[in-house]
C-alpha cells in the first residue's frame, strides 16, 4: 500500500524518513484561513485533515495518507507564516521572554481511490519558552531567509534555536511531524487494513 505524505515541507519529509523509508510527497494547495470562531486546536486539526484529503485525491488511487499542520498559539492567538519582514520580526519579538504553544495535528487515513476511511487523528501540543530577542538579532535572522515559510517566523531546528530556553513536549512536533504519535496512528490504520 502506497504511503503518501501530504506535504512539500523538506522538514516533514526528513522526519518521516526516520520511521518510514518508502513514501511519496504530494503537496496540497488548500486555503489556510482560520474561521471566525474557530479555536487554534480546531483549526490545526481541520488543516491536517484537509491536506490529507487533497493529497489523496491528487494521488488518485488507494493509499494511506498523512496530513499534518503546525501553528503557533500565543495566548490563544494563532501565529501563521509571516507576510513580510516587518510582520516576521514583530511576531518573533512578541515571543521573546515568554512561553507559547506549538500545536501540530496529524491526520492519517486510508483512501480507497474515492473516499477516506479509517481516519485517525491526534493533536500534539508542546510548550516552548524563549529568551530575549533583540530587534537587530531578529533582523539578522530574518535576512537568512529561514523564517519566510515558518509558523511565527522561526525554525526551532535552525537559527532560532539560540533563543529557545526550554521545551516541554515533543521536539519533532515543533519541527512539523510528531514521530511517536505518527507511528502509532500509522500502525492503527495498517492493523485495520490487515
Amino acid at each position: 500500500m502506497q504511503l503518501v505524505l501530504a506535504s512539500g515541507s523538506p522538514r516533514r519529509r526528513e522526519l518521516l524518513q526516520q520511521i518510514r523509508a518508502d513514501f511519496v510527497c504530494l503537496a496540497s494547495d488548500i486555503p489556510e484561513q482560520q474561521g471566525t470562531h474557530e479555536t487554534a486546536s480546531a483549526y490545526v486539526k481541520r488543516l491536517a485533515y484537509e491536506k490529507a484529503i487533497a493529497s489523496a485525491k491528487q494521488y488518485g488511487a488507494a493509499c494511506i495518507v498523512i496530513g499534518s499542520d503546525t501553528l503557533i498559539d500565543r495566548d490563544g492567538e494563532v501565529m501563521e507564516k509571516p507576510r513580510d519582514q516587518a510582520h516576521g520580526i514583530a511576531m518573533l519579538r512578541s515571543l521573546a521572554e515568554r512561553t507559547h504553544k506549538v500545536r501540530t495535528a496529524v491526520c492519517i487515513m486510508y483512501y480507497d481511490g474515492n473516499a477516506p476511511s479509517l481516519v485517525q487523528r491526534e493533536e500534539v501540543t508542546t510548550e516552548v519558552s524563549m529568551g530575549a530577542i533583540s530587534e537587530s538579532a531578529a533582523l539578522t535572522y530574518w535576512q537568512t531567509g529561514e523564517p519566510l515559510d515558518k509558523a511565527a517566523g522561526y525554525a526551532i531546528q535552525g537559527g532560532a534555536a539560540r533563543w529557545v530556553k526550554r521545551i516541554s513536549g515533543s521536539y519533532t512536533a515543533v519541527v512539523g511531524l510528531p514521530l511517536y504519535e505518527t507511528e502509532q496512528l500509522l500502525q492503527a490504520v495498517e492493523a485495520k487494513l490487515g
